[in-house]
């Protein structure tokens, strides 16, 4: 009877991957950012790398890259607006995580992650000592090119060895002037700020909200219907190049279509090290 089982769920896999969307671009999102607790810095860093990132992650169907990042005290204290809608205060969330998930699969992608976190927790493997800052599954909206179509595609950059990130949050005035802003951010803004930047791609994204059924420690997702969600995707270390990336909060109000809520810079994490843990605080 167990082969039996075991062969009927091998059955599934294969006609799961047999029918619908199996491009490589990234349809979908999570990104979250993540406090750890004071104290449990190291124990956290090597909860998520050792397993998490793995088990609750990219072990999962349809979630086919995937990438940590970090900000050390120094990063925090760059982050913006002090009055941050997301991060209160605006310096908590030390670590960043970002994945990609195929564009179409995110029904089939939410099934799993339930069930498997569900799983994760009821067996003591998920770590308790945290807080979830801002953490949301999002669709893709757009990606803007600096230099158009030279180098890595947006399904390479969590793969492509850039050396920051900035993520930025911001909030349209209402729902229906979050196309507006969209399209203002993609025609306008984005290509006139990434020219002879820093930073190779933006990508946008828009928040979904999380299903009924979420493990309780994420809360629920704020602003599905305003919040747009950017990664920039640096070349340089942020601390580098910061000048280019002050004043996103104004130019967002002088065109008047919204509020950013934060801009936050990291670095890239250095998988199975406890490197940056020491400069959290």
């Amino acid at each position: 009877m167990a082969d039996e089982v075991e062969g009927a769920r091998g059955a599934d896999y294969a006609g799961l991957a047999a029918v619908g969307p199996y491009g490589v671009r990234p349809g979908h999102a999570l990104i979250t950012m993540v406090e750890p607790h004071p104290g449990h810095e190291y124990a956290y860093n090597r909860w998520y790398e050792d397993d998490h990132y793995y088990a609750g992650a990219t072990a999962m169907p349809w979630m086919f890259a995937g990438r940590r990042w970090v900000a050390t005290k120094d990063l925090q204290e760059l982050r913006y607006p002090e009055d941050s809608a997301v991060a209160r205060p605006v310096g908590t969330g030390c670590y960043l995580s970002t994945y990609w998930v195929t564009e179409g699969r995110y029904d089939e992608h939410m099934q799993w992650t339930v069930a498997i976190n569900k799983r994760l927790n009821r067996d003591g493997r998920v770590y308790q000592d945290r807080t979830h800052v801002f953490t949301a599954f999002q669709d893709h909206e757009a990606t803007v090119y600096r230099d158009g179509a030279a180098g890595p595609r947006d399904f390479h950059a969590l793969d492509h060895p850039y050396a920051g990130l900035v993520l930025q949050v911001v909030d349209a005035e209402g729902p229906e002037q979050r196309a507006e802003l969209l399209e203002w951010l993609r025609s306008r803004h984005l290509p006139k700020r990434l020219s002879g930047s820093p930073a190779a791609l933006v990508t946008v994204f828009r928040p979904t909200p999380l299903p009924g059924d979420r493990m309780t420690y994420v809360k629920q997702v704020e602003g599905v219907d305003t919040r747009l969600t950017l990664l920039w995707f640096l070349q340089e270390d942020p601390r580098t190049c910061w000048a280019h990336f002050t004043g996103l909060d104004a130019a967002v109000a002088e065109a008047g279509l919204g509020r950013v809520e934060l801009v936050a810079p990291f670095i890239p994490t250095v998988p199975g090290t406890d490197r940056y843990v020491d400069r959290l605080r």
